[in-house]
């Protein structure tokens, strides 16, 4: 039993002093729970509210593409970089060290490959495996516009109510196929409409024109796809004119692990997204890193 009599009354009530409530620093996210700040706060730098994720979830339905072939060899040391991890869980499982500290975003959609209609997806990964992977967030492909859509709003919709049971958030991935033009109406669309379905983050691609009116119509965070291979300046210019456009981020692949010098390169775009280098300055701070190896 204690012993109340030792028992001393607190002294720092700080009486008239009002409780502090501070506002969450993420775009649309002050009236979540705890825990789906606190996994939020993960991904997304409280210092800065931008994120540098690292995409090799590419093999749920490429297979073995191009820098991703061992992902234990390629990609682990890249980890200590990003802000976040966006994998499979059956490379999660199997080629990450379980020490790693950085948060993972789970992809949670599949059911196809490159030889199929890319729409045509379903929910692959229940919650409670999420749970069991320590998950910050899942991330399911959306195909507005696409053959099987209704299809996969359904899917994002289950995904969204799985994790609200459990305080998981979700990243919606605007998937487009080759017959949609990737311009800032059908991004607005998409974007929105992901969000609209509880989307806590969306994932789509950049446009040139019209991007920033893609990021004020979303009411929660964007990041930005880096797509294809591209020379190094011109993504590190893609990354910057998405930021400064409204991004919280990029949620980049190709454009890092197939890069000539990948770790010269995610600490280029992690100078972009986190300290607002311009492209030219990043680019000097790649190929400095890349000259020493």
């Amino acid at each position: 039993m204690p012993d109340f009599d030792d028992v001393q009354d607190g002294k720092d009530y700080h009486v008239g002093v009002p409780m502090q409530a501070s506002a969450f620093f993420l775009k649309g996210s002050n009236s979540l729970d705890w825990g789906m700040k606190n996994r939020l706060a993960r991904i997304f730098n409280p210092a800065t509210g931008k994120t540098v994720m690292l995409a090799v979830d590419h093999g749920y339905f490429q297979g073995p593409t191009t820098g991703l072939e061992r992902i234990d060899i390629s990609i682990v040391p890249l980890v200590p970089y990003a802000d976040a991890l966006m994998i499979t869980r059956g490379a999660l499982r199997t080629s990450i060290p379980a020490e790693m500290s950085k948060p993972v975003v789970l992809r949670s959609s599949g059911g196809q490959s490159i030889l199929k209609e890319l729409s045509n997806e379903l929910v692959a990964v229940d919650v409670g495996d999420a749970v069991r992977l320590n998950a910050s967030a899942m991330a399911v492909q959306v195909y507005i516009g696409g053959e099987h859509e209704h299809q996969s709003i359904g899917n994002l919709v289950k995904v969204v109510d799985a994790g609200n049971q459990h305080g998981i958030p979700t990243l919606a991935v605007t998937g487009v196929g080759k017959e949609l033009v990737r311009d800032a109406k059908y991004l607005g669309l998409a974007t929105r409409i992901c969000a609209e379905m509880g989307a806590h983050v969306v994932k789509t691609y950049y446009c040139e024109k019209g991007f920033a009116r893609v990021a004020a119509a979303c009411p929660v965070p964007l990041v930005i796809a880096g797509g294809k291979k591209l020379p190094e300046l011109d993504a590190l210019k893609m990354a910057y004119e998405a930021i400064d456009q409204g991004a919280s981020g990029v949620d980049m692949g190709r454009n890092i692990f197939q890069s000539e010098a990948p770790t010269a390169m995610i600490a280029a775009i992690n100078a972009v997204v986190h300290k607002n280098a311009k492209p030219k300055e990043a680019y000097e701070l790649f190929s400095s890193l890349k000259a020493k190896g």
